[in-house]
């Protein structure tokens, strides 16, 4: 009898441990599941802000530019949290030219301010083409339409960061040529279209970096490797 109430006392006491070891778990369980809520509710609320701000940026891009976009020279798009800035070529350049017109300082002084509502945002500024060569006059400077678009990008980037005073380093210039076409190159009207400064807000991304630990760490592996290489090849080369 004796000892089946010490095995009886025994069971209660696992019995006791094992639900006190369950209760510790899902008060752990409990407190992960509102972290993981409180930085839910955190994110959405970020991504809420995000939004607004866009939509304020394309509010005031419609306040600015209202003669640009009713003539057709701009048209804007928004899109999640990315807004896109499209500008036909002659709001900005002469014909063939990637200098920026006078026209087109004052378009893009106003383009700037718009922007300069957007603190945390890649502001990146493409330059596009239409499908014609480029003429006999500017094939010595402009070989051809990448080189066109590149520069024309590159300017734009140049005046928002130098005489805009946009910080460089939100600041992305690069040239498609006139592989990205949104209309058919077959009209004039199309080719009109297709010659643009495109401008798109995107989410800034922070450079990676490394740690001096993984750092040696990579150096240390490619230099282990190396001799391995190195003597694979020699043993190929000996090969028949």
């Amino acid at each position: 009898m004796v000892s089946g109430t010490k095995q009886d006392l025994k069971t209660a006491i696992a019995k006791v441990t094992e639900l006190e070891a369950q209760k510790t778990q899902l008060e752990a369980d409990k407190e992960e599941l509102e972290a993981a809520k409180a930085e839910l509710s955190k994110n959405v609320e970020a991504k809420v802000g995000e939004l607004n701000e866009v939509k304020g940026t394309y509010y005031s891009f419609q306040e600015k530019m209202k003669q640009e976009i009713d003539r057709g020279e701009i048209n804007l798009e928004q899109t999640g949290g990315k807004l896109r800035v499209g500008l036909v070529d002659k709001v900005l350049f002469d014909p063939g030219e990637a200098e920026i017109s006078k026209r087109g300082e004052g378009v893009l002084a106003r383009v700037a301010e718009a922007l300069a509502g957007i603190p945390d945002k890649q502001i990146q500024v493409s330059g596009h083409t239409d499908k014609m060569p480029i003429n006999s006059k500017l094939i010595a400077t402009y070989p051809t339409n990448w080189e066109l678009s590149t520069a024309r990008a590159t300017q734009v980037v140049r005046f928002l960061a130098e005489k805009a005073n946009l910080p460089p380093q939100r600041l992305v210039a690069s040239g498609y040529g006139e592989f990205h076409p949104i209309a058919s190159n077959k009209t004039p009207a199309g080719r009109a279209k297709n010659r643009r400064i495109e401008i798109l807000l995107t989410p800034m991304l922070a450079p990676k970096t490394m740690s001096r630990a993984k750092l040696k760490a990579a150096v240390e592996n490619k230099t282990e490797m190396k001799p391995k290489a190195d003597k694979h090849k020699k043993a190929t080369s000996k090969s028949p």
